[in-house]
């Protein structure tokens, strides 16, 4: 059994280190606020955590199942399809995800 002053230590050190990560962000907001560079991230990131999916989703296909990979180039239809007409990332990427998700479990499972 661990020694209770060790144990007290390392709890103390853990709820320090993430009291201070979460307090960090709003701290140096003022300092960001005007930056050009954040403006730029916000700008890209939806696009680039789209992007991100897709290539994880897509290399995952095993072209030996019986299905080929037809979830999951559904999903990636219906992602860009949604993202056309609507212009919404979180919808893009929930109705892409469920579409996958339903044809994987419960229409083409394997």
């Amino acid at each position: 059994m661990p020694d209770p002053t060790y144990v007290a230590t390392a709890l103390t050190v853990a709820v320090t280190i993430t009291v201070a990560l979460r307090a960090i962000p709003f701290a140096l907001k003022n300092a960001v606020a005007g930056s050009a560079l954040l403006a730029d991230v916000g700008r890209w990131m939806p696009l680039g955590a789209i992007t991100v999916l897709a290539v994880y989703c897509l290399a995952q296909i095993d072209l030996s199942t019986p299905t080929r990979g037809l979830p999951e180039l559904a999903g990636v239809a219906v992602t860009i399809v949604v993202h056309r007409l609507r212009r919404n990332v979180v919808l893009s990427i929930l109705t892409g995800t469920a579409t996958c998700m339903i044809l994987t479990n419960w229409v083409l499972p394997t």
